[in-house]
């Protein structure tokens, strides 16, 4: 999978969702994949599933989304587009887990045998608010990567660079200012600037959630 642009990993908009619906429109699709797989491939993975299962999670995932955006209508009052997105993305762990444990016990148990297919069941299904959790996560990370990247194209460099070595990395001003070459008073006010950058694009981000 090529990594996409952080610029790219903005929550999806309404008119997006809109235009997914023509399975033909390859523009709109490509913006989808290059905003959604790397949170659905980080959920898998911290769901237990290997770097070959995950890349599975999200192609299937991606085939019930083209599938299932035929019928589905946003609503705020009956749930959000990232809840919906979650259901289906657990789903299809489910399915790579119920894969890996029948490939493990092939020609020991019968996957059709109740208890077999009980315990299947409970190792395939996570704990929903464990799921949640994990996906907040995921979708929060993604948020920050997305306002972080566009808050760099939005300061002025040189503030940019006292911000991510005083408050990214955790220098403290004083090395900041003696290695830039700047009075402290300049690290504390680019400090400043791009914090409030960073708050007003997170904030503008996430009114764009579904």
């Amino acid at each position: 999978m090529s990594e996409p642009s952080p610029t790219d990993l903005a929550p999806t908009r309404r008119s997006l969702l809109t235009r997914l619906k023509d399975w033909d429109n390859q523009d709109s699709w490509r913006e989808f994949f290059n905003t959604y797989w790397r949170l659905i491939y980080s959920f898998a993975n911290k769901s237990g599933l290997n770097d070959v299962e995950s890349q599975e999670v999200v192609q299937e995932t991606l085939i019930s989304v083209a599938a299932e955006l035929k019928g589905f209508k946003y609503d705020p009052a009956r749930g959000s587009f990232k809840s919906w997105l979650l259901l289906i993305t657990r789903r299809r762990v489910a399915d790579q887990m119920r894969k890996r444990y029948r490939a493990r016990e092939v020609g020991k148990l019968n996957p059709d045998d109740t208890a077999v297919a009980e315990e299947i069941n409970a190792r395939a299904q996570e704990d929903v608010v464990t799921a949640e959790s994990t996906w907040d996560e995921a979708w929060r990370t993604q948020l920050a990567e997305a306002a972080m990247a566009r808050v760099k194209s939005q300061a002025r460099p040189e503030h940019f660079q006292i911000f991510e070595m005083y408050v990214l990395r955790g220098q403290s001003g004083a090395t900041v200012a003696k290695a830039l070459g700047v009075s402290i008073m300049t690290v504390y006010l680019a400090k400043h600037r791009v914090g409030a950058l960073l708050r007003k694009e997170v904030a503008r981000l996430e009114k764009q959630m579904l």
